[in-house]
């Protein structure tokens, strides 16, 4: 019983020895290339060049990385609708059905806003009504109106 016992504190021994010598490449240098994803974006995750699994949890430098007018007009534009999730860490608002005011028709719609810029390519609308995806003109009447007014919101803030 003893050899099982001294088998086994030598087993947890050689196991704590490699658990702590996990951190002894803190000084290596990453290579921003192993990084890139195919569309030409660098990975902006929050645990690459970190030096511990527990400096992950630490928090503090999360960043959000959607345009902020974008994010604004976006709830003044569909402010009819309910909305169900907004994660400005990812960009996406998801609303529930809403009639628009003077319309028959209920709409929903989720949206990302994929970059930090004001651009129409940061910005996706899907549109859906309870019998399946709106027609491509309205989807882009929204989409037309959401950028007017956050030109509208970028506007008024140069102005203070």
């Amino acid at each position: 019983m003893t050899m099982y016992s001294i088998r086994n504190a030598a087993l947890t021994t050689v196991c704590l020895a490699l658990l702590a010598s996990c951190g002894g490449f803190r000084d290596a240098k990453l290579d921003p290339e192993a990084y890139r994803i195919e569309g030409g974006r660098e990975s902006k995750g929050n645990f690459i060049g970190r030096s511990s699994i527990f400096d992950a949890f630490k928090g503090g430098d999360a960043e959000v990385k959607v345009n902020r007018y974008l994010w604004t007009a976006s709830l003044d534009v569909l402010d009819f609708l309910p909305v169900q999730t907004a994660d400005p860490f990812t960009g996406v608002i998801s609303t529930g059905y809403g009639t628009p005011p003077g319309g028959g028709q209920a709409y929903r719609a989720t949206i990302l806003i994929s970059d930090p810029a004001l651009d129409a390519r940061s910005l996706n609308v899907a549109l859906q009504t309870r019998s399946g995806p709106v027609a491509g003109g309205t989807q882009r009447a929204v989409e037309d109106a959401i950028l007017a007014r956050a030109r509208q919101l970028r506007i008024q803030a140069e102005r203070f």
